[in-house]
């Protein structure tokens, strides 16, 4: 009933207004931004083309803000901000998302502190989008959670002038969940500016981020034999025994990020010579608290990750800093492109408070601090129909790493575009493969000399044209690290749970083939993504699903005189049984697993939504089949998928 109010209070006034006719005029961008109260004085309406609205990457790539209501904008709608469609969310926002593309894994050849579930929220430097706006501009974006809670996420930028640019933005969500112990609490801040100088011969980009991921932790279900069965005593999730119940995880981070460049010539030419310097400090924090040491399965005692050197209150801590500079030199040819040559500097340090000796030859660091120097060259070419961005950069320091990343993009006209990518990349391992500590026996280790790089040679090619849009990827994997339960036959009979860091010495290919193609009839449409992946290795390493498929079938119309545009329709997600892998809270991890298989089940979504001027509203039934059909639904071993539930939310921009 409150959500049909707050429908009715949104509807009504644009039906009262949706007369108004207002003189348009285009805001001369060169001039000094006037504010609505300005132009009211001098009895004249300037309004900002929408084209003057403008989102720059770091890569200097711009696009323009959307305020359109369309499928595209619709798969946007969750906790991530982004289409998630080959990801496998749990039951809760804001818990780890498990991966059934892999091509969406992303690679530095650098490491980081790890944890990496935990991390599917968490914004890197280069995920920070800066600003160029005629007026203030202004989104807030609102979601309904699982239970009691609520996901927001607003924003406000402005001009000062034409030149200077800030912007902030929060991102925050809470949302209780169904099962025991499975409360989310995260935040987002940032906060930036973006600076050039008339000529464009100094430029800067800069931002200051503070997020935090808190998680309760419940280690998913103890009996799924409960949850398949269909008895209703079990419809309410409370009554299904967890392993965890009073269990958390907590990440934060903090990151101090900006890069400027400036032309030694004072005016733009044919040939520019720069300098340019890139900064990022950043720190991190990860914490594993469990007070309950045992965990109770019926009236069984489990020690479920093993035993522990205390008998209460575990409390695993890690800490992480990061310094990055790099300093260039880039020349720049109107015929020839862009070249930069640059070198960095990386240092880290990995560390705990402790040092753990476990017997005479065996010891547990208290830290890992790595200082790697590197070179590298960078090339951009944008001529005509061609779009190019390649680069190359190799440690001169005895830590080893390398990256080839070469990216080709071809417009052969407005409607269709060819994307080409080859990368070869040697990264380190992320640190909590190397190092870990924690209050668990067999939670410790220290490898920093049994394992290698990891080799990633990626192979991928796009097409996008109105008819169709297409993909392929080839990757082979070499030295691939992993995450994988290594307890013994008697601790799996006894429920425990010992996942460890492993090296796969073989090589692992992957295949991936996606396409998505619209039908539209009339005011219908239907709307097809499928994905096909093949894995070729010696052993069941890198698990995904063979098939994953998502059908839209939609309807879209005008009512109240064009005042209101609505979509309604229902979503079909399906993927094929796999052994998908398995989550463990206290390294925030993944791990292979071979014992269950996930998926087979299909999922079908209803959705209602509209847009009233700048306005979408977005009304959602999801999984609404698992109302009446079998709950056979998992997104890892004995942690379920989401029941149906039905979800608000709404995007709502103010152009001032």
């Amino acid at each position: 009933m409150r959500i049909l109010f707050f429908l009715y209070l949104l509807v009504l006034p644009s039906l009262l207004f949706s007369q108004e006719v207002t003189p348009k005029k285009n805001l001369d961008m060169n001039s000094q931004y006037s504010s609505i109260t300005d132009t009211v004085k001098k009895k004249k309406v300037l309004v900002a083309k929408i084209e003057q609205y403008q989102i720059v990457t770091l890569e200097h790539d711009t696009t323009i803000v959307d305020t359109s209501l369309t499928l595209k904008s619709a798969y946007k709608q969750n906790y991530l901000r982004r289409d998630n469609f080959g990801l496998l969310p749990f039951s809760n926002i804001g818990q780890p998302y498990n991966t059934l593309q892999y091509s969406l894994t992303d690679f530095s050849p650098y490491p980081d502190i790890g944890f990496q579930g935990k991390h599917i929220n968490f914004m890197d430097a280069s995920e920070i989008h800066y600003y160029h706006v005629a007026t203030p501009l202004t989104e807030l974006f609102f979601n309904t959670s699982i239970g009691k809670g609520q996901n927001v996420d607003s924003f406000i930028t402005l001009n000062t002038s034409k030149n200077l640019n800030f912007f902030a933005a929060y991102r925050g969500l809470r949302s209780e969940g169904k099962y025991i112990n499975q409360l989310t609490s995260i935040g987002n801040f940032r906060i930036g500016a973006s600076y050039n100088t008339t000529e464009k011969r100094y430029v800067l980009y800069a931002h200051y981020a503070y997020q935090d991921v808190l998680n309760e932790e419940n280690g998913g279900i103890t009996t799924s034999e409960d949850f398949e069965s269909g008895d209703p005593n079990f419809t309410n999730r409370q009554r299904l025994e967890v392993y965890l119940t009073d269990a958390e995880s907590f990440l934060k981070g903090k990151r101090l990020f900006f890069d400027h460049a400036f032309r030694i010539n004072p005016k733009q030419g044919n040939n520019n010579l720069y300098i340019t310097h890139q900064f990022n400090f950043e720190n991190k924090f990860f914490e594993y608290k469990q007070p309950t040491v045992l965990s109770i399965v019926g009236s069984t005692s489990v020690q479920r990750f093993g035993e522990s050197y205390v008998t209460s209150n575990i409390k695993d801590q890690t800490r992480f800093e990061k310094l990055y500079n790099r300093v260039g030199v880039a020349y720049e040819n109107s015929l020839l492109g862009k070249f930069n040559f640059f070198i960095d500097d990386y240092r880290s340090n990995y560390k705990y408070e402790r040092i753990i000796v476990i017997d005479e030859d065996n010891t547990i660091p208290d830290n890992l601090f790595r200082e790697i120097n590197s070179f590298g060259a960078q090339y951009e070419y944008q001529k005509n129909k061609w779009n190019g961005r390649f680069l190359f950069s190799r440690s001169i320091t005895k830590t080893a790493i390398s990256d080839l990343d070469a990216k080709l993009r071809y417009n052969l006209n407005e409607k269709i575009q060819f994307d080409f990518r080859y990368r070869n990349i040697s990264k380190l391992p992320n640190n909590n493969y190397i190092l870990y500590q924690s209050s668990y026996i067999q939670y410790n280790w220290s490898n920093e000399n049994d394992f290698k790089n990891e080799k990633i040679n990626l192979l991928s090619a796009k097409i996008y044209t109105p008819w169709l849009n297409a993909e392929a990827t080839y990757t082979v994997l070499n030295d691939h690290l992993y995450f994988k339960d290594d307890a013994t036959s008697q601790q799996i009979e006894d429920r425990e749970q010992i996942v460890r860091p492993f090296q796969y010495g073989n090589a692992i290919n992957y295949l991936e083939v996606k396409a998505n193609r619209e039908f539209k009839f009339g005011k219908f449409a239907l709307d097809n993504t499928f994905l096909y992946q093949k894995v070729d290795q010696s052993e069941a390493i890198l698990n995904v699903p063979d098939f994953v498929t998502r059908n839209t079938f939609y309807y879209s119309t005008y009512l109240f005189k064009k005042a209101l545009y609505i979509q309604t329709g229902i979503i079909f997600n399906y993927f094929t049984k796999y052994y998908g892998n398995d989550y463990n809270p206290v390294v925030g991890e993944f791990f292979v697993q071979d014992t269950k298989k996930i998926g087979g089940y299909p999922t079908f979504d209803f959705f209602l939504n509209g847009r009233i001027r700048q306005t979408r509203i977005y009304l959602k039934a999801e999984h609404f089949n698992a109302a009446f059909g079998e709950s056979n639904y998992y997104s890892a071993p004995n942690n379920p998928y989401r029941d149906f539930t039905i979800r608000f939310g709404l995007v709502w921009n103010f152009f001032q």
